[in-house]
């Protein structure tokens, strides 16, 4: 299983919204980068749900429900989508702050590519994100 975080400003589609809805298709992603760590996403890989501008913390976790597809919001190019469902909300979010703070999370690309929004996670910080959110 690989691990994710994506980016969302909760103002357009919150944690909230998103469980109320059961999940969504992951649409209107329009950097290269984030599309094609979208097309790496497999079937059943976790995926941290981080509230971006407004909040700033991982607020829960899901997983990939349906691997990558032609984006039906894109009016041109190849973008990609996947689907997305809810899996727990996080006890404790995980603020910037305390994922700054975190040495061991020093090189996790949220720090390094702070305007991507789709990454892809090692295992370790996938861990250190579960614990520090209070997730088993």
């Amino acid at each position: 299983m690989n691990h994710w975080l994506v980016k969302q400003e909760p103002e357009a589609y919150s944690w909230d919204q998103f469980v109320r809805d059961k999940g969504t298709a992951w649409t209107g992603v329009r950097n290269f980068q984030a599309r094609n760590n979208l097309r790496a996403m497999k079937k059943d890989d976790e995926v941290f749900y981080y509230h971006s501008v407004t909040g700033k913390a991982v607020v829960g976790t899901a997983r990939v429900v349906r691997e990558a597809y032609g984006d039906p919001t894109a009016e041109d190019g190849e973008w990609s989508c996947v689907d997305l469902a809810p899996r727990h909300a996080l006890p404790v979010p995980v603020t910037l702050e305390k994922i700054k703070a975190e040495p061991a999370l020093r090189d996790i690309a949220l720090l390094r590519q702070s305007r991507l929004s789709v990454m892809p996670l090692t295992p370790a910080e996938a861990k250190i994100l579960r614990k520090l959110g209070g997730l088993p």
